[in-house]
């Protein structure tokens, strides 16, 4: 373990001890931790990014993908313990924005406190998303899954090796979201934030009004220009969007886009 990597399950590009919020960010279907890498250049120094790493990608290639939703938070909410002596806020895509919605119950159950906000993106609420058979399909059919939510070209699959790689993790993490219900147990109290993209074919800005139901707080919904994966040409307005509703003087604080030498 390292300052960077204080968990197997966590990274942190660029820590930040003195920080007075932890932003923890969950990774969609496939993804890892370096699908929000590029944050830590937006955020100011008052905001620690601490990046979920599920096994079976990038640095822990060499693991076994878990496909319990269960095990992912447990493990998850074991390593974020020692992190939670300050506020906290959870912002998870697609996948992840399911596996934010569990750990944020499972931090609560474990006695911490709830997130400051709940960030879910890119997909239905727990109870609305259906269960889905992609995981059950041929590897080609997966494929073209991918491609049709907007976040892998074809030509990064052509390898045969890297492609048994990824649609291996990937099939993993489907097998766990289309199997996945919601837990028994109450529904939260923090505000929830639902980000979507306005040509996202998964959720709109009509369906991502079922977050209401998960907390008894208050709910607001924001749409971006783009696709499902409107994440990446649209980052600076996300963590603008992101910091405005944690405190808007994070928002005016937050670090200038690095220029290209």
């Amino acid at each position: 373990m390292t300052a960077s990597s204080p968990h197997p399950w966590l990274r942190r590009f660029r820590p930040e001890p003195g920080a007075r919020l932890r932003l923890v960010c969950l990774p969609h279907a496939g993804g890892g931790a370096n699908a929000y890498r590029s944050w830590a250049a937006l955020l100011p120094s008052a905001v620690d990014l601490v990046c979920a790493q599920y096994p079976g990608r990038e640095d822990r290639l060499g693991e076994e993908p878990v496909d319990d939703m269960a095990t992912l938070v447990a493990a998850l909410a074991d390593g974020l313990a020692p992190l939670l002596d300050r506020p906290y806020a959870l912002f998870g895509h697609s996948m992840g924005s399911a596996v934010a919605y569990e750990l944020a119950r499972e931090l609560r159950a474990r006695g911490h406190a709830e997130p400051r906000r709940l960030f879910a993106s890119g997909r239905m609420a727990p109870g609305d998303a259906p269960a889905g058979t992609v995981h059950l399909a041929t590897d080609e059919e997966i494929v073209t899954e991918l491609v049709r939510l907007g976040g892998t070209e074809r030509e990064v699959l052509a390898d045969p090796g890297m492609r048994a790689v990824v649609l291996g993790c990937v099939r993993a993490d489907y097998r766990l979201i289309e199997r996945y219900r919601p837990f028994p147990g109450a529904p939260l109290s923090c505000p929830v934030s639902v980000f979507t993209g306005n040509a996202d074919p998964e959720v709109d800005a009509g369906r991502a009004a079922g977050w209401a139901g998960v907390t008894t707080g208050r709910m607001d919904v924001q749409v971006f220009p783009g696709d499902h994966f409107y994440l990446g040409p649209a980052r600076e307005a996300v963590v603008r969007a992101l910091l405005r509703r944690l405190d808007p003087a994070l928002a005016a604080a937050r670090q200038p886009w690095p220029s290209t030498p």
